[in-house]
């Protein structure tokens, strides 16, 4: 297994990994408000890679026998008013997508994706990290929290 920056030669193993968390997504969630449209696989796809472009973006893919079986992407966060208003501002990365292939999970993929966009980030002076968890991704969050991640804001919800 090797970690090499995006290529777009790999584009249609990334939109299919987009996909793959999308399902896992859709089958964990107990409310069933998790949706694919038939524009998701390339909707999110270009969304996640116009904000790269925008918004000092990295893709790191992991590579086996000419197979991606992960990617992590990252981008820096844009800061809006109420952040300039309400918090020190500083640089901060946002990871918007981590999957690696749901058959090899626990193998260690997730953890080097997970350390080379820690090294991005850090080289381009963030000073924090922050990602998004799906309320009921237990695996996820307990990922996260094994390599030092802690919740810092949360979202609740009630359904109505």
């Amino acid at each position: 297994m090797e970690i090499i920056e995006y290529n777009s030669k790999y584009d249609e193993q990334i939109k299919d990994l987009l996909v793959e968390l999308q399902n896992y997504l859709i089958d964990i969630d107990d409310w069933h408000t998790q949706v694919m449209l038939p524009e998701y696989r390339e909707g999110n796809f270009k969304m996640d890679m116009t904000k790269v472009k925008n918004q000092e973006g990295k893709v790191y893919l992991s590579i086996e026998n000419n197979m991606v079986i992960g990617l992590i992407i990252g981008v820096v966060e844009e800061k809006d008013e109420i952040d300039k208003l309400t918090n020190d501002c500083v640089r901060t990365g946002d990871i918007i997508e981590l999957i690696v292939k749901n058959n090899i999970r626990g193998k260690g993929i997730g953890k080097a994706l997970l350390e080379r966009i820690e090294d991005y980030f850090k080289s381009i002076d963030c000073k924090r990290i922050n990602i998004e968890v799906f309320g009921p991704n237990r695996k996820g969050l307990n990922f996260y929290e094994k390599n030092n991640y802690i919740i810092r804001d949360m979202i609740v919800s009630k359904r109505i």
